[in-house]
């Protein structure tokens, strides 16, 4: 079992970010764009593959390891270590879904916090939105 994953905070001016609706045979929730690091592979690379299919951004105009330590347990105890990306997205740019999503929108810092079903993905938006503000990214 992988006990790492990338979570990726794709954004693009105004800010606005990207959440994606996971389809029904995934549960259901809204969230960022995420997946799990490969046997062998560097977790940037996760995050690059994981942005192509799951949107169809193959060339970010900026891409980022974010200053961030998130974590999570699995029901079985298994501590799973996050690795959150910034990716901008060129502005009027729209992502091509694969089949582990259905819907996407795009939303303001504060709504995009509304609508993540868990805190990790909310604290990643919190600190690139956070970054943007300061300048910073």
């Amino acid at each position: 079992m992988r006990s790492e994953e990338v979570l990726l905070v794709v954004f693009r001016p105004g800010p606005e970010f990207l959440v994606l609706l996971r389809s029904p045979e995934r549960h259901g929730y809204w969230n960022l764009g995420a997946g799990g690091v490969e046997e062998g592979e560097a977790p940037s690379a996760a995050a690059r593959r994981e942005l192509d299919e799951e949107s169809g951004l193959a060339q970010p105009l900026r891409f980022e390891l974010l200053p961030l330590e998130l974590a999570y347990f699995r029901p079985e105890g298994l501590k799973i270590a996050m690795h959150a990306f910034l990716a901008e997205a060129p502005p009027g740019w729209e992502p091509v879904l694969n089949e582990e999503h259905v819907e996407y929108r795009w939303c303001s810092a504060a709504d995009a916090d509304a609508l993540l079903a868990y805190p990790e993905p909310r604290e990643a938006v919190r600190c690139v939105a956070h970054l943007l503000e300061a300048g910073a990214a």
